[in-house]
């Protein structure tokens, strides 16, 4: 099928890519709605703006749309504004969700979806959370952790490569703290900087760390394709 795919830059979104290409399906376009803060329920907010590296090293082109509000009605208005151009531009047949437990989202996208008659397709859906990061990164995926929000996640987490070693670390956290071992919740987000999809990985130049003592984010302020790799 030729998919469009909803992209945030994280590792759902973009792992869900790479096991949709691998069961033969064509992704057409990326598909990203960019929140208008990090208040949203449905979307990823930081670092939106440098998908853009994401969709050159992919060769995959991405349709843009920003939110003026954090009402996930208004949210799924412009995702829909979205994809009725990738049905024009693309002749898409369905979409590329990344979810793995989230009802929420996934009722809110499949209602969009049937709406505009297209398939939804889930590759991720219900994957068990250990066996996933370990899958990850067996896959050569290396991203690091963007936001932190969650009991157990301090601030030496952010701008953090995860590593085989890390993944015990996190489960360990995680039964203590109670917040999921692949973040789904919201308890951190992830920006992907090389995977097998890439034809050059990311390279960050300048960032910025923010700490409230609870939730921090690492924005990235400046970066690029690295092309000496």
């Amino acid at each position: 099928m030729k998919l469009a795919s909803l992209f945030s830059g994280g590792k759902d979104s973009t792992y869900a890519i790479y096991m949709v290409q691998k069961q033969g399906h064509e992704i057409a376009c990326l598909l990203s709605v960019f929140p208008k803060s990090d208040e949203s329920h449905l979307l990823h907010h930081p670092n939106m703006a440098w998908t853009k590296l994401q969709s050159e090293s992919m060769n995959i082109p991405q349709l843009l749309i920003s939110s003026d509000s954090d009402n996930t009605d208004e949210e799924l208005s412009k995702l829909e504004i979205l994809l009725q151009k990738a049905k024009e531009q693309f002749d898409i047949e369905g979409v590329v969700h990344g979810g793995i437990k989230s009802n929420f989202q996934k009722d809110k996208f499949e209602t969009l979806c049937s709406k505009l008659d297209l398939i939804i397709v889930a590759p991720l859906w219900g994957i068990e959370s250990q066996q996933y990061m370990n899958d990850l990164l067996n896959s050569k995926f290396e991203f690091i952790m963007t936001v932190v929000s969650s009991d157990g996640l301090d601030d030496s987490w952010l701008g953090k490569m995860i590593f085989k070693s890390d993944i015990d670390i996190l489960k360990r956290l995680s039964q203590k703290f109670g917040f999921n071992l692949n973040f789904e919740g919201g308890e951190a987000e992830t920006f992907v900087i090389n995977c097998p999809l890439f034809t050059n990985s990311i390279k960050i130049n300048q960032f910025e760390k923010i700490w409230d003592g609870y939730r921090g984010r690492f924005e990235i302020v400046d970066a690029g394709l690295n092309y000496n790799a």
